[in-house]
């Protein structure tokens, strides 16, 4: 019924099923379950969108209203959740770099909650795992979870200081020659490159890293140029490890505060959040290349 929901909101099998973490195939697979099931349609193809049958528009606010209507009984059968430490999920890379250096602030503030911090790359079931909120990297919309912008994100080209004064900044894309580069899964250097037109170098050579934390790590040991996400650099930079080698890239993507909505009552939640959003409004923008950090 969560498949059937996802992909009638996005209006898409691929979308649909991103949204809920699983592959396109699966979501297809179930709701042709569900229709046989049914013995009705409930979706019609139009071009690259898909489309509510008169049966499936007719499903879905009962659909809905009974999920929302489940999820409130398993709230209430959680009464006690109020009382019991805070679980927070999120990445693995922002929780090293950026959430656990200021985590200490929270818990000083709010000495009676207990923090339960879990990991993970894929999108978390609230309901099945029991979290209580979490911090999201993504475009911001995800089914029955209120989402609220925390900040920007930016992909920025970072290097030892000792490193950029041996070879200079990177102006543009020639520039990166001068350098051993190192690679990301998450942050590939093309997503940098498309930022300066199609005659850009596009470098391939290089250590390729899987780990969005092995590759700052490898940075700071001046093994080579790394583009990276600033919330993970940030600290390093400040704490003169890095330097921001060339000019900042917008990210597609941003950090946000995400909660069932009926999370938002409880006073651990509300506590975490307001104590979140106050310090993610003080943390700056990259600056530009070669400008120092106050």
């Amino acid at each position: 019924m969560r498949v059937f929901v996802a992909v009638a909101e996005h209006k898409s099998f691929t979308r649909g099923a991103d949204a809920l973490g699983v592959t396109a195939s699966a979501a297809s697979m179930q709701v042709q379950a569900l229709e046989e099931y049914l013995r009705v349609p409930l979706f019609r193809r139009n071009g690259r969108q898909v489309e509510l049958t008169p049966q499936g528009a007719l499903l879905r606010p009962k659909v809905e209203e009974a999920l929302a209507d489940l999820e409130r009984a398993i709230d209430e059968a959680r009464a006690d959740r109020g009382s019991g430490p805070l679980r927070v999920t999120t990445i693995a890379s922002f929780l090293a770099q950026w959430l656990l250096p200021r985590l200490p602030s929270f818990t000083s503030q709010h000495a009676g909650i207990d923090v339960q911090i879990h990991t993970s790359t894929e999108l978390v079931d609230f309901v099945k795992t029991g979290m209580d909120a979490g911090i999201r990297f993504g475009g911001g919309t995800w089914p029955r979870l209120h989402a609220q912008k925390l900040f920007d994100e930016w992909l920025v080209p970072v290097g030892t200081p000792q490193l950029l004064q041996r070879h200079g900044l990177v102006t543009e894309a020639r520039d990166l020659r001068h350098y051993k580069l190192l690679h990301s899964t998450y942050e590939p250097w093309t997503a940098w490159l498309l930022e300066g037109g199609p005659d850009e170098v596009w470098p391939s050579s290089g250590a390729a890293f899987d780990d969005a934390i092995a590759i700052v790590r490898a940075a700071e040991a001046g093994h080579g140029l790394a583009l990276s996400r600033w919330s993970l650099v940030a600290d390093p930079v400040a704490m003169g490890r890095l330097a921001v080698a060339g000019r900042p890239v917008r990210s597609a993507h941003a950090y946000h505060f995400v909660c069932p909505p009926a999370h938002l009552a409880l006073a651990k939640v509300a506590a975490f959040r307001e104590w979140l959003v106050s310090e993610c409004a003080g943390f700056p923008s990259p600056p530009e290349a070669g400008a120092a950090r106050a």
